[in-house]
């Protein structure tokens, strides 16, 4: 069976994503920062529940160390903990890169010595084409059109840090793929998305690992670890970045 940590899992794009991947077979870990939402979110899902904070080291140790008891290893890991800051200020800076781009270097580094024990471990974040320079400056892309410096700044931070990530554990895939706008709490304000169900397909896709194959997945060769979010392609599209070449 393949043990899933999903963060920020007790609502939205993560809930679902973790109902789908449990239909899939996957015993699948609720990482949320409130117990009593993310308990009472895994109780509906039939899923397990680690409480997460991603902006804390102890309590992502803490989380990493319950799933290494109960499992002895992370199959695949799942970054979709995310906040959108409206403000353009120190605070809201703060709290945008410690969740968005922080959050996925403390999480990645205490599973690390999990996902290396497993057969085929995979690393999905949960990224944006917000953080694509050239959609945000491109008049004909949606994005050049919402005034969120912090959101953009910071999924930047996570698709760069998800690259350098691949290059440097060639054993590991990890991907960095753009959902597509999604209908959740944090868009309610902007009136747009799609069902969270169609977005998740897509995070569900890269989150449910084909077998690895060393002629095919091998750094610089015809597939790459690294798949991040492509300019003027459908959501869910990934390019494949090849170290030594451009994307």
């Amino acid at each position: 069976m393949t043990v899933t940590l999903i963060t920020g899992a007790n609502k939205g794009l993560g809930y679902e994503t973790a109902r789908q991947l449990l239909e899939l077979g996957h015993e699948v870990y609720v990482g949320a920062r409130d117990a009593e939402r993310g308990e009472k979110a895994a109780a509906e899902l039939g899923a397990r529940f680690v409480q997460l904070d991603v902006t804390d080291e102890e309590s992502v140790r803490r989380a990493l160390a319950t799933v290494d008891a109960a499992e002895g290893r992370l199959d695949v890991l799942i970054h979709n903990a995310g906040v959108l800051e409206t403000a353009l200020d120190g605070p809201a800076a703060l709290r945008s890169f410690t969740t968005n781009a922080v959050g996925v270097v403390l999480v990645t580094e205490a599973a690390l010595p999990l996902l290396r024990r497993s057969a085929n471990p995979t690393v999905v974040t949960v990224s944006s084409s917000m953080g694509s320079f050239w959609a945000v400056t491109n008049p004909d892309r949606p994005e050049s059109g919402f005034p969120l410096a912090l959101y953009a700044a910071s999924k930047a931070a996570a698709t760069m840090l998800t690259v350098q990530y691949a290059k440097a554990q060639p054993g590991i895939r990890f991907n960095a793929v753009e959902p597509g706008a999604t209908a959740t709490d944090m868009t309610a304000a902007f009136g747009i998305g799609r069902p969270v169900q169609e977005s998740a397909r897509v995070v569900v896709r890269l989150g449910h690992p084909r077998p690895r194959r060393p002629d095919r997945d091998a750094p610089g060769r015809g597939r790459d670890p690294a798949l991040v979010s492509a300019p003027g392609r459908p959501a869910g599209w990934c390019a494949r970045v090849r170290p030594g070449r451009r994307a």
